[in-house]
């Protein structure tokens, strides 16, 4: 997917934030792309701001929890281009409801849209790419709370760990047909992230003290935020590289090998292994090993 120039993407979440940064970048390396995103403002501001690419630009309305709604936007968006052949699964909202306090439909609404959307975006696209008879590309959007848990948002930090590991065996899964999969990890970026609870269905509770940002997440949102345009142009050199992740805010790597380091450590030195168990490890090993060199080929 190194000339991208002519090719289709689809954004779930395109409408605003790091969405809208992708598929700017996407569109100036030459792409047709459909922006999908739940609200109809979202994707005036969005169909505004690229009107410039408004011959290579498509707009629909999109609860990636909906998978006939999905089904639809797959068939509109290969009537209008033809074909995709890079799906990035954006779609997110953001909670800080404590663990210990949150409610089953906390959880059902986070998981539902940030794993469940990505988890439809795979399925009703994954055909379409397989079909195209070209190179293609996938694009999940985690986070460092994919690596890092975050103690104030457990459970979006949880739902974006389930992402790293689809993405993570699907990279795997998929590189046999050609098809290139990322995990997007990007820190704090001026985005909608933190206006989740302004949207949020009515069966999902909020609690009243955690309605709104500090005045101290505000002041660094605007001042030290990464410029979502950054983020997508990173995207873009992703997809060409067939980078298996991509990292885009370099503060976090020091505390990420802190954990990795924290979790070698945790395994037992010494003792007997069986040679049974060792020889099964041996085998499956090689078998992945010869995947994850298939899927870091640069030519796909």
């Amino acid at each position: 997917m190194r000339d991208l120039a002519g090719k289709t993407a689809v954004i779930t979440g395109g409408g605003s934030g790091i969405g809208l940064g992708i598929a700017q970048a996407l569109l100036e390396a030459g792409m047709s792309v459909a922006i999908a995103d739940l609200l109809e403002a979202h994707l005036v501001e969005a169909q505004q701001l690229l009107v410039a690419h408004r011959e290579r630009l498509m707009c629909v309305q999109l609860d990636v929890r909906d998978r006939a709604a999905f089904a639809e936007c797959r068939d509109a968006v290969c009537r209008r281009f033809g074909t995709v052949n890079v799906l990035c699964n954006n779609a997110g909202v953001g909670s800080d409801t404590p663990m210990a306090e949150a409610s089953l439909a906390e959880w059902d609404w986070v998981f539902g849209v940030n794993v469940g959307g990505t988890i439809n975006g795979i399925s009703t696209f994954l055909p379409v790419l397989k079909q195209s008879g070209q190179a293609a590309h996938i694009v999940n959007t985690g986070s460092v709370a994919a690596l890092i848990p975050l103690m104030d948002a457990g459970i979006y930090s949880s739902s974006k760990f389930a992402i790293r590991g689809i993405s993570e065996t699907l990279r795997l899964s998929l590189a046999p047909l050609q098809i290139g999969v990322s995990l997007l990890c990007p820190g704090l970026t001026r985005s909608r992230i933190f206006n989740s609870v302004l949207y949020r269905p009515d069966s999902v509770p909020t609690l009243p003290a955690r309605t709104g940002l500090s005045e101290e997440l505000k002041s660094v949102l605007a001042s030290a935020a990464m410029d979502p345009l950054e983020v997508g142009r990173a995207v873009v050199a992703g997809i060409r590289n067939n980078d298996g992740y991509i990292f885009t805010h370099p503060e976090f790597k020091d505390e990420v090998e802190e954990l990795f380091s924290e979790i070698l450590s945790a395994f037992p030195s010494g003792g007997t292994i069986s040679e049974a168990r060792a020889a099964l490890e041996r085998q499956s090993r090689t078998t992945r090993s010869a995947a994850r060199a298939a899927a870091g080929k640069r030519d796909l």
